[in-house]
């Protein structure tokens, strides 16, 4: 064998050499990267080294529908031992009636496992007081808004836009009630008043939860079974909500008044959608987070919030401040 060819069987063994380091190497490093994000991303309900007692946050914000991701979320924490208690940090005009409902019905199925506090922030009115009434203790700031207990029901009425466009529309239904009332032609009698009792129904159910929740005459309150907003302190006064303050009154009560451990970490709960990239995305999650971004999974491929907002439909319990 010449000295040639020794020299290229040495170079190609040495470049093997360093491709196995290579790779051991990256697979360490994802192997770090992957431990850091099942230790450091403990808001997703998901199975974690070390897992520590902790009082968990769960954040309510925006326009509030029957999220499944969110109502999945609720569940995990009622189960998760590791969490003393929960925090629900409401900022919402509210949302869908049944939005509400949802969310209501799940913080009760929580409230039976462990404490719940709510912590309203600028503001918590319709579905988002209703959030708020399914916990044990409501926190508010002395400026919050909050209230507007009721419901509405609202359609647009193009009728005479169409009928200048030249643009007639023809139906045939089953009934007088079907599709009524509709955008296409005006109201009648029919359709008001059947929408009337449907808006009263559910609007006797939101004021008996306020009635059963709060232990008050809706009656007494001024403005209450009309749909007022009222602020913190007048809340407090009313017997709307329990206390005045923030995050240092939250922990005080879940402290004093239910036994929680004190100086307990605050984690923030996300919920955990559907898309996430499983091992890739907490490996992702856990590289930006070190070095202080927003998580790259979360932000690319998962939906927008946001765009809930155009998706409303059926009768809301949202305030809508009036223009005049």
């Amino acid at each position: 064998m010449t000295l040639e060819t020794e020299a290229v069987l040495d170079r190609r063994r040495l470049r093997r050499s360093l491709s196995l380091w290579r790779g051991a190497a990256v697979l360490a490093a994802a192997l770090a990267l992957l431990a850091v994000g099942l230790a450091s991303t403990g808001g997703d309900g998901a199975l974690r080294f070390g897992e520590a007692k902790q009082i968990a946050r769960v954040n309510i914000e925006g326009v509030i529908t029957e999220n499944r991701d969110q109502l999945r979320l609720l569940k995990r924490l009622g189960e998760a031992k590791h969490v003393e208690g929960v925090i629900l940090y409401i900022n919402s005009p509210g949302g869908t009636t049944t939005g509400g409902e949802a969310l209501f019905e799940a913080i009760r199925t929580l409230s039976a496992k462990k404490p719940v506090v709510s912590q309203f922030g600028t503001i918590a009115t319709s579905a988002a007081y209703i959030c708020g009434l399914a916990s044990d203790h409501i926190v508010a700031r002395g400026n919050t808004i909050t209230g507007s207990v009721g419901v509405i029901f609202q359609w647009a009425e193009v009728s005479e836009l169409l009928g200048k466009l030249g643009v007639k529309m023809n139906e045939i239904k089953s009934g007088p009630l079907k599709a009524n009332p509709s955008p296409f032609q005006p109201l009648d009698e029919a359709g008001r008043q059947n929408t009337e009792r449907m808006v009263a129904e559910s609007m006797a159910w939101f004021r008996g939860l306020v009635a059963t929740r709060r232990k008050i005459e809706t009656a007494s309150v001024p403005g209450l079974e009309q749909g007022r907003v009222f602020s913190g302190r007048e809340a407090l006064q009313l017997k709307l909500i329990d206390q005045i303050g923030g995050e240092d009154e939250v922990r005080r009560w879940l402290e004093d008044t239910r036994g929680v451990a004190k100086n307990l970490r605050i984690v923030d709960w996300k919920p955990k959608r559907e898309n996430d990239w499983g091992v890739l995305g907490m490996m992702t999650n856990a590289l930006a987070s070190l070095l202080g971004l927003e998580p790259l999974a979360a932000r690319l491929f998962t939906d927008d919030a946001r765009l809930r907002t155009l998706l409303l439909d059926g009768m809301v319990s949202v305030w809508q401040p009036a223009e005049k």
